[in-house]
């Protein structure tokens, strides 16, 4: 797919993400969606293509940092729960709970009983997420061990994207197959029929972006509410006697560029 196609079908997909938008805050519907995989798999830039063109406050992206120690002295999933979305809303998690079962376990940040707890757990929490009304996505996007180095290297040499490489990262590379026997274990537990994980093959970005956003639309039932269109609004007030100040009296930041 070359970028003028790329860029039409996400325009199109992203149309279809407004009236998707429309819908949730017109039906009070609840919906989480998950973002998990390896260190530039391209979570970031799925969520950053749904999010471009839809109403912050509607579509929430929670990206947690590391637990304080209060946050670790809670019960586990207690912060996440936090951040659930209200009626019409849509939370997309870059990353999530299962941080426990990725990172916290490959690094060494959580104890073997907390890991085996979690994943006891796990699917009982997004059962009771799901009786409770609430719509739970969950993606896996792969990338394989030779795209990863690629992008990682790529990162390294671009001073607008280095912050996306921390040290953690760096680790996490050396430690390729520990990742991947963590994920099949987290898979074993916690694929399941109610809340399954779609596998999103991410080594072409542009096709992991369209892919992901056509699968989320075709997994909702969201209906087109046909919004306002320009021209339906009512004429604008005019004679208030309203008298602009002089704009000589505000203060302007320097025209550098014109």
């Amino acid at each position: 797919m070359n970028a003028k196609e790329y860029v039409a079908e996400l325009e199109r997909l992203q149309v279809e993400l407004a009236k998707l938008q429309s819908w949730v805050q017109s039906s009070g519907a609840r919906i989480v969606v998950l973002f998990e995989g390896r260190d530039a798999a391209g979570k970031g830039g799925a969520i950053k293509r749904i999010t471009e063109r839809m109403n912050p406050r509607v579509c929430k992206v929670v990206a947690l940092a590391a637990p304080n120690e209060q946050e670790r002295a809670q019960w586990y999933f207690q912060r996440y729960v936090a951040n659930l979305p209200s009626a019409g809303q849509i939370v997309l998690f870059d990353r999530s709970w299962y941080n426990r079962a990725g990172v916290e376990r490959v690094m060494g940040f959580c104890t073997e009983d907390e890991l085996r707890e979690f994943l006891r757990s796990c699917p009982e929490f997004e059962r009771m997420l799901i009786r409770a009304g609430i719509q739970l996505v969950k993606y896996w996007f792969s990338v394989s061990d030779e795209e990863q180095e690629r992008r990682l290297q790529s990162r390294l040499a671009d001073p607008t994207r280095r912050w996306k490489l921390s040290a953690l990262d760096l680790e996490a590379r050396a430690r390729w197959v520990e990742y991947s026997q963590a994920k099949d274990e987290m898979f074993l537990y916690t694929d399941t029929k109610q809340s399954p994980w779609f596998v999103v093959p991410s080594d072409d970005k542009r096709a992991a972006r369209l892919n992901c956003i056509h699968h989320l639309l075709s997994i909702i039932p969201y209906v087109d509410l046909d919004p306002p269109v320009p021209g339906d609004l009512a004429p604008r007030p005019v004679g208030t006697g309203y008298v602009r100040p002089p704009l000589e009296e505000q203060t302007y930041v320097p025209a550098v560029y014109s």
